[in-house]
């Protein structure tokens, strides 16, 4: 540590990108003797993580979500981060040296453009939320029908769940997996990764606070998560009805009751139910900046749009976390954990 601390003296890196996967990058690279500019967009830290919120019911379930407040703490005890909130990069210029253009986010017509230099360049712009508005789930018109990510808010912020049309606790939930990944239709071929994880985590912490709520849980197929996952996923099925298939519609009924039409797979007859609130995990897309990063940083794009893994790079830019992928919190860190070390390879050579 104190070898690289040395040869990173008088070294500036850039990390863009101020989710989980930032954060860990800025404060490894930061402890290794560089000095390091987070540029983040919004005007807070922690990216969509930060509203995740602690699933543990009787122990911890290893969600990642308190590692994420933790890592913010750490960056801001850490000398050497300088961090440009409510900041986008705007243009690029090497001589020798990276020259970013900062500017400030919209609305913030005072803020001034900052100029910043770097030796290299981490990209941790994260992932965009797949908008579900154009599945018929009746998203943004169905009171009752929330994402996953609201559902986490939720958790954090009120540590309980309730509808929204009545701020009554749900009788019976579902959860529709993979809406807006898998799909061929939309070309987003990919998983998600973690929406089968969070979705069983946050169904078997309801069931624990209200073990009498009914929870049903329509997917494709179950992605393993965590060393433990078996031992998890035998219990998830012994207290959650599991059905593996999607449901075509989702139609209000009474009293801000909501019927789901699917198709069983045991009968191969068409089904109905109706729930009080249902859960759509939405799929995890490629970041809406990583078009502009490929233009401003030569950074090469996946097919699906993601930007593409790189350990070597000749010019010192670096992608990290669900930049280049979907990926869980825990997922995110290692992949920063190991773009540092690609950059430190670099750095020393350079």
């Amino acid at each position: 540590m104190t070898h690289l601390a040395d040869n990173l003296a008088g070294k500036r890196v850039a990390v863009i990108g101020g989710g989980i996967a930032g954060l860990s990058a800025a404060k490894d690279l930061a402890r290794l003797g560089a000095g390091v500019v987070l540029v983040e967009k919004s005007e807070t830290l922690g990216g969509h993580a930060a509203g995740y919120g602690c699933k543990a019911a009787d122990r911890c379930v290893k969600c990642g979500a308190c590692i994420v407040e933790e890592t913010i703490r750490e960056v801001r005890a850490t000398p050497g981060i300088e961090v440009h909130l409510l900041s986008t990069l705007d243009d690029v210029h090497r001589d020798g040296r990276y020259t970013l253009t900062l500017t400030p986010a919209d609305g913030l017509d005072d803020a001034p453009v900052v100029a910043v230099q770097a030796d290299a360049v981490v990209l941790a712009t994260g992932f965009k939320p797949y908008d579900p508005r154009e599945k018929p789930y009746g998203y943004k018109t169905f009171p009752n029908v929330v994402t996953n990510l609201e559902l986490e808010a939720m958790i954090r912020g009120t540590d309980q769940v309730i509808r929204p049309s009545d701020g009554a606790a749900p009788d019976r939930m579902a959860f529709f997996q993979c809406v807006g990944s898998r799909d061929a239709k939309l070309g987003h071929l990919w998983c998600s990764q973690v929406c089968c994880g969070s979705a069983l985590r946050m169904a078997r912490w309801m069931r624990s606070r209200r073990p009498g709520t009914d929870i049903t849980f329509f997917y494709i197929d179950v992605q393993t998560f965590g060393k433990d996952f078996d031992v998890f996923y035998r219990a998830a099925k012994d207290e959650i009805r599991m059905i593996r298939a999607l449901p075509a519609d989702l139609y209000p009924v009474s009293e801000d009751g909501l019927k789901a039409v699917f198709f069983d797979p045991e009968t191969h007859e068409p089904r109905e139910a109706v729930f009080d609130m249902v859960v759509l995990s939405i799929g995890l897309l490629p970041g809406a900046d990583n078009p502009l990063m490929a233009t401003l940083l030569d950074a090469p794009l996946t097919d699906d749009g993601f930007l593409a893994k790189t350990a070597d790079s000749a010019d010192g830019v670096f992608p990290a976390g669900t930049a280049t992928g979907p990926m869980s919190i825990p997922d995110a860190i290692q992949s920063a954990e190991k773009t540092v070390r690609d950059v430190v390879r670099y750095l020393e050579k350079n």
